[in-house]
C-alpha cells in the first residue's frame, strides 16, 4: 500500500514522551519546541506514553506540516468509536498531518489482556466502519503476523525497540511499498560507560515486558543478554551512541536494511525531567 504519509514523514522524526503532557500549564512549552523540531528538519514527531489524537492536537496546531503521530495509543485504552471521532476531528481541521499508530501493549501493563491480536483485528475492523483510512494508520508490530497485519490492514509499521536485523525482516514481510518506521534510542555520549550506564537504566524497564524479550530472543540474543539490564552486546544493537560517525552509522544501518524513516528518541541521565531540547538540536545538526 503506497501512501502520502510515506512521503510526508521524510527520513527522520523524533520520538518523544516528555512532549506528551496532561497539564496545561505546559502546553506553550511543548507547542514551542514542536515548532522548533519542524524549523531543525524532522519530519514527524511520534508521541510515546499511550499518547491519543488529543495529546497531537496542540503540536499540530502549533506547526506547519509535520506528521504528528502516536507512538502508541493502545488499543485497550480507547475504544474505536472515539478513536475514530478524534481522528475525524483532526483530519477536518488538519488534513493529512495525524498519523494514527497502534498496538497491543503489554500483558503485564494490560488488566484483561487476552488474544492481542485478535483484538487489534476487531479494532481495526471498527477503525473501516468508522471511516478512518487505512492509510493513515500504523501498527507497533514486532512479530511476523502483526507485521502482516501492518502490511494488509494499515499503511506499515512502526516498531518500538529493535535492532537493524529486526528491520531487515520486517522489510521482507511488509514488501515493498509500507511505510517501515522503526524507534532508534541514542545516547549522546562517547564514552563507553557512560553511555552504556544512561543506556540500560533506561532500557531496564523494558525488559521486563515479554514482547521485547521474546522479539530480542527471535533475532538471536540470548536470556543472558536480556537479564540485568541488558548485556553491552544488546545495549549497542539498540541504542545509537558515541561520536558523530558512529551514531550516523548506526542511523544509517536502520536506513540500509529498509527502514523508510527513523523515529529517534534522545536518552539522558535525567531523562523525562525536561524536553531535551539541545541534543534534538546536535542530533538535528549531527545528520544533517
Amino acid at each position: 500500500m503506497t501512501t502520502a504519509l510515506k512521503e510526508s514523514v521524510g527520513r527522520y522524526g523524533v520520538w518523544s514522551f516528555e512532549l506528551r503532557s496532561e497539564d496545561p500549564a505546559r502546553r506553550g512549552e511543548l507547542e514551542e519546541a514542536a515548532a522548533e523540531l519542524e524549523e531543525l528538519g524532522y519530519g514527524a514527531i511520534w508521541l510515546g506514553g499511550n499518547s491519543t489524537a488529543d495529546h497531537a492536537a496542540p503540536l499540530i496546531g502549533a506547526t506547519r506540516g509535520v506528521v504528528v503521530g502516536t507512538s502508541i495509543q493502545s488499543v485497550w485504552q480507547q475504544d474505536a468509536a472515539t478513536t475514530a471521532a478524534g481522528f475525524a476531528e483532526l483530519e477536518t481541521a488538519n488534513p493529512g498531518r495525524f498519523a494514527l499508530g497502534l498496538g497491543v501493549s503489554h500483558g503485564p501493563l494490560v488488566k484483561d489482556y487476552s488474544r492481542p491480536y485478535a483484538a487489534m483485528v476487531e479494532y481495526l475492523d471498527e477503525l473501516d466502519r468508522a471511516g478512518v483510512p487505512a492509510e493513515r494508520r500504523v501498527l507497533a508490530a514486532l512479530g511476523p503476523r502483526m507485521l502482516e497485519l501492518s502490511r494488509d490492514r494499515a499503511a506499515g509499521a512502526i516498531p518500538y525497540l529493535t535492532t537493524p536485523e529486526h528491520t531487515e525482516r520486517a522489510r521482507e514481510i511488509l514488501g515493498a511499498e509500507p511505510l517501515l518506521a522503526p524507534e532508534l534510542k541514542v545516547v549522546l555520549e562517547t564514552d563507553p560507560a557512560r553511555a552504556r550506564e544512561t543506556a540500560r537504566a533506561y532500557l531496564a524497564r523494558y525488559l521486563e515486558l515479554p514482547n521485547y524479550t521474546n522479539n530480542f530472543l527471535r533475532l538471536g540474543f540470548t536470556e543472558d543478554d536480556v537479564a540485568g539490564g541488558g548485556s553491552d552486546r544488546l545495549i549497542d544493537a539498540v541504542f545509537a551512541w558515541g561520536d558523530e560517525a558512529r551514531i550516523r552509522e548506526r542511523v544509517t544501518a536502520f536506513h540500509e536494511a529498509g527502514a523508510d524513516h527513523v523515529a529517534l528518541q534522545v536518552v539522558t541521565a535525567n531523562i523525562g525531567e525536561t524536553l531535551p531540547r539541545k541534543e534534538w538540536r546536535d542530533l538535528a545538526a549531527l545528520l544533517g
